[in-house]
């Protein structure tokens, strides 16, 4: 891998860790934010402390600005391709109208020092240059202030990763506030500044820091948001802060806010408002959620001895579903990801259901699924939905968007660079929860076998491909990692190897920032294991997994005894003769032999036994065995059965999983290295021996490597299985006859239209791809 990773240096050392010369820059906040529940507007003022810790002089700041990708001249509206025309459907048409009349992008009202100074700057897109008049050195510290603004977008209509959503039964709405404040842009040892625009697919690069936010909102909203909670005697009622404490101590969620309390809250409305003061410590951002529609829950969970407070926020609309698994996720998640990589730092854990379907901050997730109507819920894909509104989908969603704190909100990786960092190894952990949520969980991406379609497809690219250039994403930057570092697991490294290796890189990296280099160096580093190979074949090619049997040969040992011997090679040429056809077609025309019908044709070649054993063969045996040492003539006694498979691979080098199925219905599992392939990447010979009969091989029993063909992985092979119907014919000539006049018809109508159409002139218009 040395012709792929970068040369270590003392800021990242060649063992996949932080060198003693690692530097990142710290960002703190002071944020003071407006909700207008009248026009859908944030306001906002923020200032900005920055440390740079870096070794360089900073000659300008680049601040992101994400809400100006929903402008009509940013990367993210003039790059959007065309749809399909045969699928264009109804929401899309909504989102295009929706978009054309959004007056989308943040307006900076103003760039100054503490002191109130103008300091210059320029806005690119969706980053912000802030111009200085003296380079920042190492170990200044810079202080300015923002005030901007700008319009929430309906996120039921133009997707973002926040907005508000409308409920027309009762003219309320509901506020999942995302990416809405300037914030402060990487600068690191590996790009310098991570100053790449933002096309709405590779998500975020940020520094870590401290906050504080006041969030200013109607008095009847509850609010919900990373950080603490610093004034629950302004904002919260004497009930609601008695029930708080009661979910300090409780294991099953306890309501906050009830439904009957939220249904009696949308009734009122009020023209008052309230400040609700959070602070959050070392986070690389912030994100809240506010409505009075709001139920909420809370119970505890326990993370390395410390008690982590697990909450939801959710709607009447989403009743009973999430008061009986949301908290409840949020608290397996905490668990589990805490024991694969480390306790979870931060005093809350929070899923809200709003409008989004799937996205993360640190300490709160939006997440989307809901009951119907009626207050059932199904496991059937919702038309009118962009997610499953199942169990099982609140269930998973809510653990991998929980999960994200680790990945990559404490292990800082750049996802405007590497989505795989997050959510390919966030997709890997979650399905370690599902798995221990309960029993055949069904849970999808990460296992090995799903992938293969994948893999075996041609439009694809490595997964070490940059976010905005990735072709299937949802396979590759999820699936795909995934799936290979569950093969990592389960079948190459082993779960002690890997999950030591796992452990030491989150720990090694939580609260800095990792590169590709960083996660692979170290899981070798720990483990002791040689994983170039697979990091080479898995991540930077689109090759997949394809291992068989292309032949085995069982081989018998000669003793050299002649009364043991003879007898066995006569038996064995037997066996292998081929048969003699024209002798066959002979006897079944019933023609017979000349030396049958005159037997003085016969002579002692005819009676001569050339496998019969002669006083001249075993006196040649004493002499050979008087020849041997005791320890030579022990080996002559060996009872063992000699076979040898012959191992072809087609795909990406693999160790080979091998279970050996005998005479007597026992088996025995061997895990073959994937350095068997070191010579030879396409065939490898590999001798067996064994005390039973060999009656069956199989490669990959518990399909643990996305084998993309299984037929040749058995000896014997095997015949594929699968089933079919029956169908009856269900028309007649007559109604073949309807059906073609049918079709006359349909034809004749089209070419009607398509005359007046063109009488009439056509007009076009164009459109974006969804």
């Amino acid at each position: 891998m040395d012709d792929l990773l970068p040369t270590p240096t003392e800021t990242r050392i060649a063992t996949g860790a932080p060198g003693p010369k690692y530097w990142q820059q710290q960002v703190d906040y002071h944020i003071k934010v407006a909700i207008d529940d009248e026009k859908q507007r944030l306001l906002g003022w923020e200032k900005i402390t920055y440390y740079n810790r870096s070794p360089h002089d900073l000659e300008y700041l680049w601040v992101q600005l994400d809400q100006n990708s929903f402008r009509k001249d940013s990367i993210r509206s003039l790059t959007s391709g065309m749809p399909n025309f045969s699928k264009f459907s109804y929401r899309y048409l909504r989102y295009l109208l929706a978009r054309e009349d959004f007056d989308g992008g943040c307006v900076i009202e103003k760039v100054t020092t503490t002191r109130g100074k103008p300091i210059p700057h320029h806005i690119e897109g969706t980053m912000m240059r802030i111009e200085l008049d003296e380079p920042l050195e190492p170990g200044d510290t810079m202080q300015f202030e923002i005030a901007w603004n700008h319009n929430i977008n309906n996120a039921r209509e133009i997707w973002g990763r926040g907005g508000y959503e409308y409920f027309e039964e009762d003219g309320n709405y509901l506020y999942t506030i995302a990416q809405w404040f300037p914030r402060m842009a990487v600068y690191n040892d590996v790009r310098g500044w991570q100053n790449k625009a933002f096309a709405g697919r590779g998500e975020f690069a940020l520094e870590l820091g401290d906050y504080t936010v006041e969030i200013t909102v109607p008095a009847d909203h509850v609010v919900g948001a990373t950080g603490e909670l610093q004034n629950p005697g302004s904002v919260l009622s004497k009930t609601q802060r008695k029930r708080m404490k009661q979910a300090m101590k409780s294991l099953e969620p306890v309501f906050i806010v009830n439904r009957e309390e939220a249904e009696e809250n949308l009734k009122e409305g009020t023209s008052k408002t309230r400040t609700w003061i959070f602070e959050a410590e070392n986070v690389r951002d912030f994100a809240f959620a506010t409505s009075r529609r709001f139920v909420w829950d809370a119970m505890v969970t326990e993370s390395d001895g410390k008690k982590v407070l697990c909450m939801s926020y959710y709607p009447p609309e989403a009743e009973p579903l999430w008061f009986r698994y949301s908290s409840q996720a949020v608290a397996h998640t905490v668990e589990v990801y805490g024991r694969l990589t480390f306790p979870y730092p931060y005093p809350v854990a929070i899923s809200v259901n709003g409008p989004i379907g799937g996205m993360e901050y640190p300490m709160i997730s939006f997440n989307g699924p809901r009951a119907e109507k009626d207050g059932t819920y199904t496991d059937k894909w919702a038309e009118d939905q962009r997610w499953s509104r199942s169990k099982y989908g609140l269930i998973s969603v809510i653990i991998h968007e929980v999960g994200h704190n680790w990945f990559p909100m404490i292990i800082n990786s750049d996802e405007r660079q590497w989505t795989w960092m997050d959510e390919g190894l966030n997709t890997f952990v979650q399905r370690v929860a599902e798995l221990e949520w309960e029993e055949d969980y069904p849970s999808w991406r990460g296992q090995p076998n799903s992938i293969i379609g994948y893999m075996t497809s041609a439009e694809q690219v490595p997964i070490m491909t940059n976010s905005e250039s990735i072709l299937q994403f949802g396979n590759n930057a999820y699936a795909k990692p995934a799936s290979a570092l569950t093969v990592l697991r389960e079948t190459v490294m082993g779960r002690k190897a890997f999950d030591y290796a796992f452990k030491v890189y989150t720990n090694r990296w939580k609260f800095k920032q990792p590169q590709p280099a960083d996660f692979f160096r170290t899981m070798e580093d720990a483990s002791g294991i040689d994983l170039d190979w697979f990091w080479r074949g898995w991540f930077y090619s689109t090759d997949h997994v394809d291992l068989g049997i292309k032949k085995v040969t069982q081989y018998f040992l000669d003793t050299e005894n002649p009364d043991v011997d003879k007898p066995a090679k006569k038996a064995f040429r037997e066996a292998q003769a081929p048969p003699k056809v024209s002798q066959e077609r002979n006897m079944e025309e019933g023609l017979g032999y000349r030396i049958n019908q005159f037997p003085e044709l016969k002579d002692f070649y005819n009676s001569y036994d050339k496998d019969a054993v002669t006083e001249m063969d075993r006196e040649r045996f004493k002499t050979f065995l008087e020849g041997l040492e005791d320890w030579e003539k022990k080996m002559l006694e060996t009872e063992r059965f000699f076979y040898v498979i012959e191992l072809q691979n087609h795909g990406l080098v693999m160790p080979v999983p091998l279970q050996m199925t005998f005479e007597d219905g026992t088996t025995e599992d061997i895990h073959i290295p994937a350095e068997i392939w070191a010579k030879d990447a396409r065939n490898v010979s590999r001798l067996f021996m064994t005390k039973k009969p060999l009656v069956r091989l199989e490669i990959d029993r518990l399909q643990g490597l996305a084998d993309a063909e299984r037929y040749n992985n058995i000896w014997p092979p095997e015949p594929a299985q699968s089933r079919f119907k029956l169908f009856k014919k269900k028309y007649g000539k007559n109604a073949m006859q309807k059906q073609r006049d049918w079709e006359e018809k349909q034809k004749k109508k089209a070419k009607e239209e398509a005359e007046k159409a063109e009488n009439q002139g056509s007009t076009s218009s164009e459109n974006e791809e969804n």
